[in-house]
Parts: C-alpha cells; sequence; structure tokens
C-alpha cells in the first residue's frame, strides 16, 4: 500500500494538493503523517516557489485587517485609540465599529467630544474659553387649515455671517418637514438621516410614518448622543392619519407637541409677535402674514438673524412652499404701515 502524501489532509475528506502530481502518478513527497520533517533532499523537479496574490490596496490591507480581527476572535471596540502617552479613551463609537454591524457614528480618535468641551469651556486663569454662538429665528404653528413654518435665512459662524440664503426647512418626505436651529452640521445630519428611516418605514410598513413616530425617532437618536457635544433645536411638523401634527426635538431627546413653538436666540421676539395674533381659527392669508411679521420682526432685533423669510404650509395632500421674501422690506413696509 502506498502511503499518502504529506500535504493531502487525513483519510475521510482527500483534497488534491496544489503541488500534487496528475492523478496516477507517484508523489515526489511520499511520507507517513508524522510530525516529522521530510528527510533527504528535495527533487530539483519541484519547485519550491509559490504563487502569492498581487498587492493590496489600502481598502484591501483594511479588509484583510478587519477579516484577521474577526478569525482571531478580538471583541468588537477592544482596541484603545487614545494617543500614545495619554490615558486611555472612555469606550464609544469608533472607525472599527462603524458601518458594520451596528449603525453607529464614527468618533474622533482620543477624548470624547463631551469631555473635551467641559474641559475647555470652563472658566480658568489658564483655559481657553469656547462660546458656541448660534444665531436664527424658526417658528411653526398649527391652524385650522394646517401648519405654517416661517424661517429666517442668515447663517453666522460667530460674528461673522457666512450667507444670507441657507434654507433652514429640511424638506424630508412631501408629508414632513423639519426646521434648522443650533449648529447646521448637526441639523442637516440627523434629519437626513431620520428621512432615510421615515423612507425605509414607508417601503416597509407599506404606509407613510405618522408625525408623532418621526419625531420619536429624531427624540431617540439625540438621546443615544446626549452629552456629546451635539447643538440641535428642530421643529417637526407634518401631516397624518390624525391630521397636522407638530413636534419640538432638541439635542438633550426633550420632545414636546404643541400648537405652537419658536426656536432660536431671536424666538422670544417671534413669540411676542405670535402671541399678540394667533387664534386657531385663523384664515390662510392671516396665518401667512403672522409667520411674515413674526420673522421680520426677530430679525430686526435679533443680531444673528436675518436674510429672506422662506415659509412652507403643510397641508392634507403635502407641504407647499409659500414664499421667500426680503426682511429688509418688510421691515420698510411694516414701517410706513404705522405712519
Amino acid at each position: 500500500m502506498t502511503p499518502p502524501c504529506a500535504l493531502t489532509p487525513s483519510p475521510g475528506r482527500p483534497v488534491r494538493s496544489p503541488c500534487a502530481p496528475p492523478q496516477g502518478a507517484p508523489c515526489a513527497l511520499r511520507a507517513p503523517l508524522s510530525s516529522a520533517p521530510l528527510a533527504g533532499p528535495v527533487p530539483p523537479q519541484l519547485p519550491l516557489s509559490v504563487s502569492l496574490p498581487p498587492a493590496l490596496t489600502a481598502g484591501g490591507r483594511r479588509s484583510e485587517a478587519m477579516a484577521l480581527v474577526e478569525v482571531c476572535g478580538l471583541p468588537r471596540g477592544g482596541w484603545d485609540w487614545a494617543p500614545p502617552g495619554a490615558a486611555a479613551a472612555p469606550r464609544g463609537p469608533d472607525d472599527y465599529s462603524f458601518g458594520l454591524r451596528a449603525p453607529e457614528l464614527a468618533l474622533p480618535r482620543g477624548e470624547q467630544p463631551a469631555q473635551f468641551l467641559q474641559t475647555y469651556s470652563e472658566e480658568g486663569r489658564d483655559r481657553v474659553r469656547i462660546q458656541l454662538a448660534h444665531g436664527t429665528t424658526t417658528l411653526a404653528f398649527k391652524f385650522q387649515h394646517g401648519v405654517v413654518v416661517a424661517v429666517d435665512s442668515r447663517a453666522s459662524a460667530g460674528s461673522y455671517i457666512a450667507t444670507l440664503e441657507a434654507n433652514k426647512v429640511i424638506e424630508i418626505n412631501p408629508y414632513l418637514l423639519g426646521t434648522m436651529s443650533g449648529s447646521a452640521a448637526d441639523c442637516q445630519y440627523w434629519e437626513r438621516l431620520l428621512a432615510k428611516h421615515c423612507r425605509l418605514y414607508q417601503l416597509r410598513n407599506k404606509e407613510r410614518i405618522s408625525v408623532s413616530a418621526a419625531s420619536k425617532l429624531l427624540s431617540n437618536m439625540m438621546c443615544e448622543y446626549r452629552g456629546m457635544g451635539l447643538s440641535m433645536g428642530s421643529m417637526i411638523c407634518g401631516w397624518d392619519k390624525k391630521g397636522p401634527g407638530l413636534y419640538y426635538v432638541d439635542d438633550n431627546g426633550t420632545r414636546l407637541s404643541g400648537p405652537m413653538f419658536s426656536t432660536g436666540c431671536g424666538n422670544s421676539y417671534a413669540y411676542g409677535v405670535m402671541d399678540s395674533g394667533y387664534r386657531p381659527d385663523l384664515s390662510v392669508e392671516q396665518a401667512y402674514d403672522l409667520g411674515r411679521r413674526a420673522i421680520a420682526q426677530a430679525t430686526h432685533r435679533d443680531a444673528y438673524s436675518g436674510g429672506v423669510v422662506n415659509m412652507y404650509h403643510m397641508k392634507e395632500d403635502g407641504w407647499i412652499k409659500v414664499e421667500k421674501t426680503d426682511v429688509s422690506q418688510l421691515i420698510h413696509k411694516y414701517l410706513e404701515a404705522r405712519k
């Protein structure tokens, strides 16, 4: 009986070795299965070179490293990404966990955002004071014909006016709108993520998501990242089976339902105008005039608000954009009307 080839697995699952000779030909490396090395010189006719795969790209190296981690059984998120010499950073989503099984937000390596902001925002002799200045004015209110949403359009970076044409209304879907106040990046990212989940809900359940459920999704997202430095105050408004809906959601996960909300540093001025003229039985034109006047007066008093008034009207058959009016023209119009 011819002994098995040293490069062939044990009997029961015979697998042809890459270096095995053709069927019926004697193997050049015949030896019993043992842990001892092969004795004698290797025949010259047997090549020792092994063909290697082409060089891996950067993405290939990363995929191979991640696959190696999976094979070795390293727990997910078990690496410490803190800089050399620094204390170990608290665990949280990192580069490795981002985009894999758990959809999480990748955080920078090093300290957590909450600790960073707390450290550099304290009053101290050797500390840097970071003042997170935000400025905007947004409002929304319900009335007998739906929901009116009015916002200004000035986007500021501290004392610098970045643009006068920022649209602070996120069009989530034809029956849902969201407003932006706080950090523009945070509001845009999370409300676009909300739009994705609303669309997935509609595909799975064959019906539109309710305004209440959409606002709850956004609130749950904010609760997961509470204390991580997000800055967002949003109003989610829409129309569903229960009629018009209006909810306020902020970065702490606070979720409130009500007939009227205003956010931003100019909200106190907007509330003053709305409280003087708001009624649930307003006509469409009266509601438009109230929202337009509230934003214009707020931009007149608040240095961080300005630009134009973007106004939307949420109806039973979806939202429409009503107008885009320069606040300077409105202020002059109101001043002329007083004379």
